[in-house]
């Protein structure tokens, strides 16, 4: 399988040349996209530094920041051009271990469709996190898991491996989310499809360099959208009608 690594960026010059060092390694047969978001503190230079260095390493220069999911859809659409079989979500900021990647990577081998990092499965951790981040991606993810009627332990989790055919039939221009619920919209809508989806246990590390994203703004923005979305389907089997806001999500 031809594997391509994709990693946005927002200011991470600090994170990335150690992110990137520790996937090369773990995974040297991997490529790399950098999706680099205008950062003002020059980290798409830097990127372009070490694909200079590194034939594996590309990068993709958006005009500015413009959300998470906006930037996956960039790099999801510039891997299936290039002809990769498996595209990979990953973190700058070290919090997905790139040493656990082939875990997600066995499991697309063995036919999955959707390979997930789950930190609330058996075998799942999270490494310096107060028990209240505990409890908010807890609460997150049963309650997404409860509106929209979907088995996934850890919805909200950004670490993932997607076969190509799997992006291929989720029609990538309908999809709008561009925030944090962007990982819950993903992950439903290959549910909805009936894919094969498998969680896997990983080490979730709270970042060491750098500064967040995260806010609580960005939280409830995403549970919105998730009850709009769970209500709407809801509504939809009872009438008989076309889900208008999940397709519109």
């Amino acid at each position: 399988m031809r594997v391509l690594t994709i990693i946005p960026t927002y200011n991470e010059l600090e994170s990335l040349p150690k992110t990137l060092g520790r996937l090369r390694a773990a995974v040297p047969g991997s490529d790399v996209l950098v999706v680099d978001d205008n950062s003002p503190d020059g980290t798409g230079q830097l990127a372009d530094s070490i694909a200079a260095e590194d034939k594996q390493v590309h990068v993709l220069h958006r005009k500015g920041k413009e959300g998470l999911g906006a930037a996956y859809i960039a790099g999801f659409k510039w891997g299936m051009a290039a002809g990769y079989d498996v595209l990979v979500e990953m973190d700058a900021d070290g919090s997905h271990k790139p040493e656990q990647l082939p875990l997600l990577l066995t499991a697309v081998e063995e036919g999955a469709d959707l390979a997930m990092g789950s930190r609330w499965v058996p075998g799942g951790s999270v490494v310096n996190w107060p028990l209240y981040r505990q409890a908010i991606s807890r609460i997150g993810s049963t309650y997404a898991r409860i509106m929209l009627g979907v088995k996934i332990k850890d919805v909200t989790g950004g670490y993932r491996a997607f076969r190509r055919s799997t992006l291929e039939a989720l029609k990538l221009d309908e999809v709008e989310s561009v925030g944090y619920g962007f990982q819950v919209d993903l992950a439903w809508r290959v549910a909805k499809l009936g894919l094969k989806i498998v969680e896997c246990p990983i080490t979730f590390v709270e970042r060491e360099l750098g500064a967040s994203k995260m806010s609580g703004n960005i939280v409830v923005e995403a549970m919105i959208n998730v009850t709009k979305w769970g209500l709407s389907s809801r509504w939809a089997k009872l009438t008989g009608k076309k889900d208008a806001a999940a397709s519109r999500a």
